[in-house]
């Protein structure tokens, strides 16, 4: 696959656009193009042969970042994994055996990694190349995918795009990111600043609207945007918002406490998921902006959003389906956020 965005040659009108999938995020993004009058329909039922699911489609909208958390917690990785790139790859297939002109595939920006000197990503930077047990390396595997069956893609005359959100939010979208969330403080690490980016999946919708209608090709950021710069929240404004206190502790003691609890078995995935809650990966989303993309949600918005779908579920008393535990959290860094905060009110119980 191209790593830098291409524009196709063609000026016919768009046809429908087939959004595979009954998750949070393909529903999301098929309510919103239909919307735009660009169908979002679903893909056809048939015995028939395998291009029918796609008939008539101009465009296919494929996505690796489900906003499905409580699913993907739920299954072992070996055959979740397994079964994402079979299904990845007869997608591509059928889509192709179609007709399809464009296959637009819903990514994260996780791929590209998050650490404590983390730099804006732009559009074309490389995405990581470990795969590990963590939810991000579930989209690092589709992304994977993708671009292993790019060149045969592009010889049956498919264009095809991956789209990298920020934090995504949205109508009962669950991630690790909005997991994070749920703890009772907010988990910072000590000596770093992360500012906080986000992307309504309405506007993820809108982006697969002007990549498709472009026939823009290649790995684009997404993210919210303020006057055509990234739109990124202070961490005191995540905590007003939020209406939640921070936990600041230091990196070595959080990462341990997490990678502990994945040892046991209390978490499902490893560590490294949790740099993605307290380290920065702002994106540029520079390509889209260019083209014209203006999203409609800023980062308080979305962040207001997300509050208010996740207020209430987890306490320090309890957790969603009842009792304390840490692995309801599902995210390493909500998770230590509610270890770090049931500690501290032993401390000041202890001092009564």
């Amino acid at each position: 696959m191209t790593a830098r965005p291409v524009r196709s040659e063609r000026t016919e009108p768009v046809g429908p656009v087939v959004v595979v999938g009954d998750t949070p995020t393909a529903r999301g993004i098929r309510h919103r193009l239909r919307l735009l009058g660009m169908t979002g329909g679903e893909e056809t039922q048939s015995d028939d042969a395998a291009a029918s699911r796609f008939a008539g489609a101009r465009a296919v909208v494929l996505v690796g970042h489900t906003g499905d958390f409580a699913r993907v917690g739920a299954q072992r990785v070996a055959p979740r994994r397994a079964a994402l790139v079979a299904g990845v790859e007869q997608d591509l297939a059928d889509a192709a055996a179609a007709g399809v002109e464009h296959v637009v595939a819903i990514s994260s920006a996780m791929v590209n990694g998050a650490h404590p000197d983390r730099a804006l990503i732009a559009d074309d930077d490389p995405r990581l190349d470990e795969v590990d047990a963590s939810y991000a390396g579930d989209v690092l595997t589709f992304e994977a995918t993708i671009e292993a069956m790019a060149p045969a893609a592009a010889e049956a005359g498919m264009t095809v795009t991956v789209l990298r959100p920020a934090v995504l939010v949205g109508p009962d979208i669950d991630t690790l990111m909005t997991r994070h969330f749920e703890a009772p403080r907010v988990l910072t690490i000590r000596g770093v600043r992360r500012e906080w980016q986000l992307v309504h999946v309405d506007d993820v919708a809108d982006a697969v609207r002007v990549v498709v209608e472009q026939g823009l090709g290649g790995r684009l950021t997404v993210g919210a945007l303020r006057d055509g710069q990234p739109d990124v929240l202070t961490p005191e404004v995540v905590k007003r918002i939020a209406g939640m206190r921070g936990i600041d502790l230091p990196a070595a003691s959080a990462f341990g406490v997490a990678e502990r609890l994945h040892r046991v078995g209390v978490l499902p995935a490893p560590a490294s998921d949790m740099s993605f809650s307290v380290y920065p990966w702002t994106v540029s989303a520079t390509t889209l902006r260019d083209a014209g993309w203006v999203p409609t949600w800023s980062s308080e918005a979305c962040l207001r959003t997300l509050v208010a779908q996740v207020r209430g579920r987890v306490g320090v008393a309890g957790r969603r389906v009842g009792g304390l535990d840490a692995a309801a959290l599902g995210a390493a860094g909500a998770a230590v956020a509610l270890l770090g905060t049931a500690a501290i009110l032993k401390q000041s119980r202890g001092r009564r």
